[in-house]
């Protein structure tokens, strides 16, 4: 607790003042009821206090701050927020100290734009004859619990067989090339990365602002290699609370890995002190992402019936109970489904006690050319090692499920997501370049 105690005062110290912690119209109307989330917060009589950034923040607090600083990242336990902006950078410069200056740059300004304050001297008031160092479209705006969670993919410890920044010998074992799955039709443009950011927030400018922002501060270093936007929160680490329904209208993940568990993300999520030794043990503390942008072919599952809807998931599509159950977390009877249900080949039961922690967003980019929805799920999965968790998963998701007539993997990434900046001299990816 010592840890949460001298994040939230540093919080204090940054500028968030008593008025950025409570929710913004902009945020309420967001949520599409301001009245009822008022009358929920007031019918309870609480919402719980913000924690740090290894700990869940509360859903009711939209307007809020989560704390930057923390044992791990934010913005992987943390309350899944509303909104998302997820940018995959290429590094474009070869000069290892040019990198290491911005990720002190980046960490700088994560820790300011997640306290609700601007980059740098802010977007009015300097130089007039120069650009200012906030582009200025979050001002006014609270923080809305945003949260920046910072990651490095394969090809920055080594591309085409060189080692580009002399870590080559540093890449973690479990910073795999992820195999081909049956299936998959990824597309180069939307797969891969040197570097990521996930932005999640509340308000969908404020997680804008915060990627435009990085990428600015980046230029001539690194460049946008692929982006996506996500709204509606398709799972939730907040125990007991109703899982959100992805753009096949049913509920998925409902047995999610739950934010104040500190057992099982000890278990599932967070690399620990024994793991990857050989790669110097940088890791520890942090946890693997696997980012896949699945296309769902809205069209066809709109002509298909209620009945094999249901039977492809395995639960029912107005309560979200599994098959033969009555409320959405009753224990499912996996043998009662069909057995290509996604639910029953997707549970730990069926993947020797895989489990791993989503943070899916639905997802709408126009359409395809052709008249169809280019829609579906930005799927995130954090896990303590993705050969444990992912892939065999995946593996068994890809040769069996029925659900695969009616979605399409189209874009992948894998990213090791370094443990949480612990004070003011430390910033994203120290230790791997200690």
């Amino acid at each position: 607790m010592a840890v949460e105690s001298e994040d939230l005062a540093r919080t204090a110290e940054d500028g968030t003042d008593a008025a950025a912690r409570t929710p913004s119209r902009r945020a309420l109307i967001g949520w599409g009821g301001a009245g009822l989330a008022l009358g929920a917060v007031a019918a309870g009589g609480t919402a719980a206090a913000l924690t740090a950034g290894d700990d869940p923040a509360p859903a009711a607090d939209s307007g809020g701050a989560v704390p930057f600083h923390g044992a791990h990242q934010a913005g992987i336990a943390t309350a899944v927020q509303d909104r998302l902006h997820f940018a995959a950078f290429d590094v474009t410069t070869d000069d290892r100290e040019a990198l290491i200056d911005l990720l002190k740059e980046w960490t700088a300004a994560a820790a300011r734009m997640t306290a609700g304050r601007p980059v740098g001297e802010g977007a009015v008031g300097g130089l007039a004859e120069a650009p200012p160092d906030d582009t200025g479209e979050a001002l006014d705006l609270k923080p809305s619990r945003l949260t920046l969670t910072f990651g490095i993919g394969p090809t920055l410890f080594e591309k085409k067989g060189e080692d580009r920044f002399g870590i080559k010998d540093r890449r973690p074992e479990a910073l795999i090339d992820l195999p081909k799955f049956p299936g998959d039709n990824l597309e180069a443009a939307r797969s891969g990365g040197d570097l990521c950011v996930q932005a999640c927030a509340d308000d969908p400018q404020v997680a804008v602002h915060a990627i435009r922002n990085l990428a600015r501060i980046g230029f001539g270093k690194v460049a946008v290699r692929w982006s996506q936007l996500g709204f509606g929160k398709t799972s939730s680490t907040t125990p007991d609370a109703h899982t959100p329904r992805n753009m096949f209208g049913f509920k998925d993940g409902t047995r999610n890995i739950a934010g104040s568990d500190g057992a099982a993300l000890d278990k599932h999520v967070w690399v620990g002190e024994q793991d990857e030794k050989g790669a110097g043990g940088w890791m520890a503390g942090g946890s693997y992402l696997v980012a896949r942008r699945i296309r769902m072919h809205i069209e066809t599952w709109d002509r298909t019936s209620l009945k094999e809807q249901e039977d492809v998931f395995g639960r029912s599509k107005g309560e979200g109970a599994a098959v033969g159950r009555q409320k959405e977390f009753d224990a499912p009877h996996l043998k009662s489904m069909l057995p290509t249900a996604h639910v029953r080949l997707a549970h730990p039961d069926s993947n020797s006690g895989i489990r791993i922690l989503r943070r899916g967003y639905s997802f709408t980019d126009g359409t395809d050319g052709l008249g169809r929805l280019d829609a579906g799920l930005f799927f995130l999965a954090y896990q303590r090692d993705v050969r444990d968790g992912f892939v065999p998963l995946q593996k068994n998701l890809a040769r069996h499920d029925a659900l695969n007539e009616y979605i399409q993997h189209v874009g992948s990434a894998v990213f090791a997501v370094p443990p949480g900046v612990r004070g003011k001299d430390d910033w994203w990816g120290r230790a791997l370049f200690a």
